[in-house]
């Protein structure tokens, strides 16, 4: 049963981890965080740099489609961009602790800019617009070699910090994860805050949220900036990451990925960013493993299974939407609330 929980002021009401308990679990966390990269296996560790970077792009689109109600199909886009930008710098030595922050601004001052037709337009408007963008800024990374390399791609240094290479999966998931952890933290606290509260208000009626004194355009680019912004960041680590980077990869299925994690893990909710970016990135990877495992009993088994992976997936994801349409994140509220109850009866 759920105990030290009696909320004496506002402050503590207001809390990011209200109790000792949840305290604990976070500090938990984090040291399990510092210990992986050291005892994973290779596989593992890179699977979890991966991880990482999709759990900070799907907390940016969660700011601009869960929190705010603007549905963004162009997210792959800006991660192009702050790959594309980080790539620039970098080529030209600067560090990647100024690479970061300036792909995420190059991202953010797009998105304001992509952002500009949400007080007029909404909803599935609004998505073919962002759509529109996408198909655009993949054809600029195609066809501007200069900067993205076109077709071929583009080369990233390694990220370094004063001589030191971060060149292995292993160094690289120590930043991923300081980056994922500290957005994270920052995405909850800002739903503390006027501006997070405008940003619910007008998802749930823009049209109240104005006669209460919310500026539309003011908030909604804002939410299309920050939203940008983690975006621009999460695509310069994968640039960093990969150490190369093609625009073959920031498609129109990476944009989607990312609306259907949110999805899944549970709209306006940062917890469920991160259980809809585990479910979308480690699922497929136990499908593909079961494939495996079953060919080596049945060599055959790959050629009926593999082209079934992606269907079991697919149903996966729909047999959520059916059963629990608020996403993963629902599934843990209702197992929280039986423990805080636990051993008694609701």
């Amino acid at each position: 049963m759920r105990i030290r929980d009696f909320r004496q002021s506002y402050r503590h009401d207001e809390a990011l981890w209200q109790t000792p308990v949840a305290r604990a679990w976070m500090a938990s966390l984090l040291a399990a965080l510092l210990i992986f990269p050291l005892v994973g296996g290779n596989y593992l560790v890179s699977l979890a740099c991966v991880l990482g970077i999709h759990v900070i792009a799907a907390a940016g689109l969660n700011i601009m489609t869960g929190y705010t109600g603007l549905i963004s199909l162009g997210h792959a886009a800006f991660m192009g961009v702050g790959c594309y930008t980080a790539a620039w710098f970098a080529q030209r030595g600067l560090p990647f602790f100024l690479t970061l922050p300036l792909a995420g601004l190059f991202a953010a001052a797009l998105g304001i800019v992509v952002g500009m037709p949400s007080l007029r337009i909404k909803g599935l408007y609004l998505a073919v617009a962002t759509l529109a963008m996408q198909f655009l800024l993949v054809y600029i990374f195609r066809e501007w070699e200069s900067v993205t390399g076109g077709v071929r791609g583009v080369n990233v240094p390694p990220a370094s910090l004063f001589g030191f290479e971060l060149n292995t999966d292993r160094r690289m998931a120590y930043l991923i994860g300081f980056c994922a952890v500290l957005l994270l933290i920052a995405q909850r606290n800002l739903f503390r805050t006027r501006v997070g509260r405008a940003f619910i208000a007008i998802r749930d009626k823009d049209i109240s949220a104005e006669v209460l004194g919310i500026n539309l355009l003011q908030y909604k680019l804002s939410a299309f900036a920050l939203g940008s912004f983690y975006a621009g960041v999460a695509g310069a680590l994968l640039g960093y990451f990969y150490r190369a980077m093609t625009p073959e990869y920031f498609t129109l299925q990476l944009s989607i990925f990312y609306l259907a994690a949110i999805i899944v893990g549970g709209l306006g909710s940062t917890l469920g960013t991160v259980l809809g970016a585990v479910f979308m990135t480690l699922v497929p990877e136990l499908l593909r493993s079961v494939v495996g495992l079953t060919a080596q009993w049945a060599p055959r088994a790959t050629e009926i299974l593999s082209p079934l992976q992606q269907v079991v997936f697919g149903l996966l994801i729909v047999g959520f939407l059916v059963f629990e349409p608020h996403g993963l994140i629902e599934i843990w509220r209702r197992i929280r609330r039986f423990f805080h109850l636990w051993p008694f009866r609701a």
